[in-house]
Order: C-alpha cells, then sequence, then structure tokens
C-alpha cells in the first residue's frame, strides 16, 4: 500500500501531503493514522520549525471516507479522528503540534478539508477551491473543530451560512469570511504556502513556539467546553437512523431522505 501521507524535509520545514488522488484524498482509518505520525514528527524533530499541508492531485480532500470511518467513530467516538498519534492535526481530540502550520488547498476540499483549515496558522488557496461543510447533508455533524471554530474565527453568520446549509463556496467568500490568508493560480498554491512556511522557519524558533502557545491558551479556553458537548454528542448522532441513511445515500450518491430519528 502506497503512503497515504508523504512527509519531505525542505530545508527546516515539513511538507506533509495528502496521497490518495485516486480516491480524491478522502480519509480512510490509514490516512488518519500516517497524518497523526507526521504531524508527530514535525512536533518531536527539532530541526524542523513549521510545517507544510497540502494535497496531491487536482483536490486537497473530499472529506472522510464515511463507509470506513464513520462506523470506527460510531463505536470509539469522535476522538478516532485524531489517529494514534501525539499530536491532533485538528487540535480537538489531542494536543496541537507547537509549530505553525501553514495549509495549501485546492480543487474540492470538503467537510474535514475546512476544519483542518480551521486548525492550521496560515491558509494559501489556489482559486479554483470549492469548499462545502456538507455533514449535515448526509444525516451527521461536524466532529473535527467547525462547530466552534467557524463561528469564533470567521463570525456567527458566517459559520451558520455554511455549517446549516452544505452549501458550496470558493476562494473569493473564503478570504472574505477569512478561512484562507492568500488566493494564487490553481498550481502555485503548495508554491506560496511552502515560501510562508520558509519566512516563519527563518525567526527565532522559541519565539515563534511562544507566541503561537500563548494565542492559543485564549483559543482553548474557549473551546473545552463545546469539545466535551462534542464528545457527548457524537456517538448518538452517528448512530442515528438519519446517519445511516446519510451513508446509504453516499454511496448510493443520491440526496439524503431524513426522518429526524
Amino acid at each position: 500500500m502506497p503512503d497515504r501521507i508523504t512527509v519531505e524535509r525542505d530545508g527546516h520545514v515539513l511538507l506533509m501531503g495528502v496521497n490518495r488522488p485516486e480516491k480524491r484524498n478522502a480519509f480512510d482509518l490509514a490516512t488518519i493514522e500516517q497524518l497523526a505520525a507526521a504531524y508527530d514528527r514535525l512536533g518531536a524533530e527539532r530541526e524542523f520549525r513549521a510545517g507544510v499541508l497540502f494535497g496531491h492531485g487536482d483536490h486537497f480532500s473530499a472529506g472522510l471516507d464515511l463507509g470506513e470511518v464513520g462506523p470506527a467513530v460510531a463505536e470509539r467516538g469522535p476522538h478516532a479522528l485524531a489517529g494514534p498519534g501525539r499530536y491532533d492535526a485538528f487540535g480537538v481530540w489531542g494536543k496541537e503540534v507547537p509549530k505553525p502550520v501553514v495549509m495549501a488547498v485546492q480543487g474540492i476540499a470538503f467537510t474535514l478539508s475546512i476544519e483542518l483549515a480551521l486548525a492550521s496558522d496560515i491558509v494559501v488557496a489556489a482559486d479554483d477551491v470549492r469548499f462545502r461543510q456538507l455533514e449535515i447533508a448526509r444525516g451527521i455533524m461536524p466532529f473535527g473543530g467547525a462547530t466552534f471554530r467557524a463561528p469564533a474565527q470567521l463570525g456567527w453568520g458566517n459559520a451558520m451560512r455554511f455549517l446549516l446549509t452544505a452549501d458550496e463556496f470558493g476562494a473569493e467568500e473564503a478570504i472574505r469570511i477569512g478561512l484562507v490568508q492568500e488566493i494564487v493560480p490553481a498550481g502555485k498554491q503548495l508554491e506560496r504556502a511552502t515560501e510562508i512556511a520558509r519566512v516563519i522557519a527563518a525567526q527565532a524558533p522559541l519565539g515563534v513556539q511562544a507566541t503561537l502557545a500563548n494565542a492559543r491558551v485564549a483559543r482553548a479556553a474557549a473551546e473545552q467546553a463545546a469539545v466535551e458537548h462534542l464528545r457527548e454528542t457524537v456517538p448518538r448522532v452517528l448512530r442515528s437512523e438519519d446517519a445511516a441513511e446519510g451513508v446509504r445515500s453516499f454511496l448510493e450518491r443520491r440526496a439524503g431522505d431524513f426522518v429526524g430519528e
């Protein structure tokens, strides 16, 4: 089996690439585990001062491979999304990696793609990016941080607009609401994200990490109650009839017929 996550050193920057392009980089359990291992390496190895997260191929990610990951989360709880590593790429179910992450997104960037963007520190988007938080269209709910980070970082109305409708939006809307910080021509997103990461890596590492840690203290204080609520709520939602219908509709490529049970 090829690596689901590629890792490559660029000086003091660790490049981490989602590598399942034949499935539009959908996250199965192996991808989740390998991403956790990459974040562990970024956090633990002293020579790395910043990371870049990107997707190989035309798309960043279509989201979770629901057929495999959905049952695992329903059984084990939402922390299954974090994988077995010391650091959680989503910064919800485990420790946040102590070094900055610049994210590059292109093409389809659905569900967990948005949550990884909200967990990252700077996001560069290709002009062809297509964002969509579509969990509610599949009978479930986001559980990688979107429900509390989007309102806090993007504003309540901006967040509810895409969280409660599952509507798709593009790069211009994403930069308007603050989800991304730069838009570049498609194909240039990884190059630009790496340039930014190199600039960060050239600064004093202790100062960078202390600045990041202090900013996160304020964010974490506001998030803790929401995380505990998610821990209790997500398994119940994933065990619902609507969630089962959501998986069926996903596999059958049709809209879900939900009953509220």
